[in-house]
């Protein structure tokens, strides 16, 4: 049921043969998400699958997924995930005949999954020659060189120290990118545009390096400003066939991390694409690689496009192009691992419709655009109601989000013909998208998709920072909007006000029916104070906002997560968050959550007589704005600080952040 429902581009190895045999059972050596995903094709084969798990992941949902699952370590990644000790005995003790792996995250696996293949078990993805030289950046680009695949200009050594790191980026030029050779989503890279922050940068991307990567080498390029991120899907086989399945336009991003993808891109011409493609399959060929890979490129805005890096794993934002093939990519990694032939030839794969993928993540994106949040789903409703909708999720109503792992929640995918039927679904999927107990970045991913240049197509790596200069802040309503906000939290408050009179379906004092039908409110959004008066017939409400009349309906079902109301002809879709009894309310509208006060007339006029609670003086204090683990502290008590000066380091989900003092004073 989370597949998109679309048959009439599902032309290829969506269809199963069962004649064909593979592998019994298969060990996934990942969570979340991607695990489950992998589950999914394995059931379709007819693969019994075992899922690997810490002990804070006992309940997860792909552990649930598995036909059996075996605990391999406490909650960080390096005692249980990364643990390959571990994970070869689970392979050995449950007899799995092939290992599906997240082979990007640390190059010490590369001796255990030899040790695998001496066995028996087969790994499902590329050789582990393949692995090596495309997990080095370093080794990469020069392997791209020689390929004759276009390049960044940079050093194509190891830096050592800060010192070389300085005198290297003086020779490239500013600005330039500190990136660690094995890394890979964002993380052990910085952007230096001066000597100072070259030094900063090489010290950070070297310890995130170390802590996500367990290889602290690092090198250094030329940062191409304002570029589009662009990828190519290759898909090769062991029997020197390779085909590009089109690129995905990933140039949304956030901390060099993707945010929002699609396939096709609306800026390719065919040229291009049959250029990028023909490179990342010349490349696979280079480093005879067999499975499902992703080379990234850097375009420019004159279509110049420089190798990035090869991904030799299934991709985060993978589903968009299974979308516009038809093509199910872990189904085809699964056969080309046993050994088969691809079944297709370049001239057969298509681009049918458009496919967009929104990241949902656990983050909260008024604080640099996503700062991870931690908690309960304590409500939780995936929008497959909506037509042409896919989410691929590793959680469920009750799972925990925790420090431990990355703050995805899942991956929103919609698909239409063209791209605007596409975005139009994303919208709708999004408003009605149920996500309760941690904070979430809904609402920076619905103005992303509605935004005018986005719709344009005129985008780059800078979209976020250029649209938003001082920091998302949410949806700005127009004068409309604001007044179709009042006139529904209005009616939801008199819907309310009427429920609370009746119990059962009966009024409580069947003698004293009410005859109300109208009521003078005051509703306080943001700084303003609005007088709102509201009137009743039938299941209509008439609510009069600045001097104009708004037709609100709606079957206002008050149980339900998710409300559909109509205002004066336009649909809407809301979520009231939560209420209190002193009339505090708040509604997500147009994917913001707005807070709303709403009084009755005399007890608005009683209001000001109500102390106001002072704010708290936070100045003398720093409070870290995620939750994290302290890896180092750079004062003591006594010190002298300064504004601006570094205090502490916090890392959070792989990330390291520096904490710095809001104001000059003694620790």
């Amino acid at each position: 049921s989370r597949w998109c429902l679309i048959t009439s581009h599902k032309l290829y190895s969506s269809v199963y043969d069962p004649n064909e045999k593979t592998f019994e059972k298969l060990l996934i050596a990942n969570r979340g998400e991607i695990a489950c995903r992998v589950i999914k094709t394995c059931k379709k084969m007819g693969i019994k699958t075992v899922a690997i798990h810490s002990d804070v992941d006992a309940n997860a949902v792909h552990v649930k997924m598995a036909d059996e699952s075996v605990c391999v370590g406490p909650a960080p990644t390096s005692k249980s995930y990364l643990n390959m000790d571990a994970i070869m005995e689970v392979i050995r003790k449950t007899r799995a005949q092939a290992v599906s792996l997240n082979v990007s995250i640390c190059c010490s696996f590369l001796s255990s999954l030899s040790l695998q293949a001496s066995e028996g078990v087969t790994f499902i993805g590329p050789d582990t020659h393949a692995i090596q030289a495309m997990g080095d950046k370093i080794e990469s680009k020069l392997l791209a060189k020689n390929a004759k695949v276009n390049t960044i200009p940079g050093f194509d050594g190891v830096v050592k120290d800060a010192d070389e790191a300085v005198r290297i980026a003086r020779e490239i030029g500013y600005p330039v990118m500190i990136k660690a050779s094995a890394g890979g989503g964002g993380k052990g890279m910085r952007i230096a545009w001066d000597d100072e922050e070259t030094r900063e940068g090489f010290r950070f991307s070297s310890q995130e390096a170390a802590s996500s990567f367990g290889d602290d080498r690092l090198l250094i390029e030329k940062f191409i400003d304002n570029p589009r991120h662009i990828e190519i899907q290759v898909l090769a086989d062991k029997h020197g066939n390779a085909l590009w399945l089109n690129e995905r336009e990933c140039s949304i991003q956030r901390r060099n991390q993707k945010v929002v993808e699609e396939a096709p891109s609306t800026f390719l011409d065919p040229e291009t694409r049959r250029a990028m493609g023909e490179q990342a399959v010349a490349l696979a060929k280079a480093v005879k690689y067999s499975s499902a890979g992703t080379v990234e490129f850097l375009v420019d805005s004159s279509k110049n496009f420089y190798f990035l890096e090869m991904n030799t794993r299934l991709q985060v934002e993978h589903p968009v192009t299974e979308c516009i093939t038809g093509l199910d990519l872990v189904q085809e990694m699964i056969r080309v691992a046993k050994g088969y032939p691809l079944r297709h030839k370049q001239a057969d794969i298509p681009i049918n419709g458009w496919a967009v993928e929104c990241r949902v993540y656990a983050e909260d994106p008024y604080k640099s655009f996503g700062l991870p949040s931690i908690g309960k789903l304590s409500q939780y409703q995936e929008p497959l109601h909506v037509p042409s909708v896919r989410v691929d999720s590793g959680i469920q109503q009750g799972s925990d989000i925790s420090i431990y792992y990355d703050p995805m929640i899942s991956k929103l995918i919609t698909y239409g013909s063209n791209r605007a039927e596409a975005l139009k679904r994303m919208e709708e999927a999004l408003d009605n998208y149920v996500i309760r107990g941690v904070a979430h970045n809904i609402s920076l991913l619905r103005e992303v998709i509605v935004h005018p240049r986005f719709v344009q197509g005129d985008i780059s790596t800078k979209f976020l920072p250029e649209v938003y200069p001082d920091g998302f802040k949410g949806h700005k309503l127009t004068d409309l909007e604001r007044r179709e906000l009042l006139a529904t939290a209005a009616s939801l408050y008199v819907a309310e006000q009427l429920r609370s009179q009746r119990f059962l379906g009966t009024p409580r004092i069947p003698i004293a029916k009410s005859k109300r039908s109208s009521w003078e409110l005051s509703v306080r959004l943001g700084d303003g104070i609005y007088p709102v008066a509201v009137s009743k017939d039938g299941s209509e409400f008439s609510v009069e906002v600045d001097g104009m009349k708004l037709n609100v309906t709606s079957e206002w079902n008050l149980a339900s997560p998710l409300l559909s109301v109509t205002i004066d002809g336009t649909q809407r879709t809301i979520q009231r968050i939560s209420r209190n009894a002193s009339g505090e309310t708040s509604i997500q509208f147009l994917g913001t959550v707005y807070k709303l006060q709403i009084l009755t007339k005399v007890a608005a006029e009683l209001s000001k007589y109500m102390p106001e609670k002072a704010a708290e003086d936070t100045s003398s204090i720093l409070r870290s704005p995620m939750p994290g683990t302290v890896v180092a502290v750079s004062v003591k008590p006594g010190d002298m600080v300064s504004e601006g000066q570094e205090i502490c380091v916090i890392e959070a989900m792989k990330m390291q952040n520096s904490m710095i003092a809001a104001k000059t004073g003694k620790v």
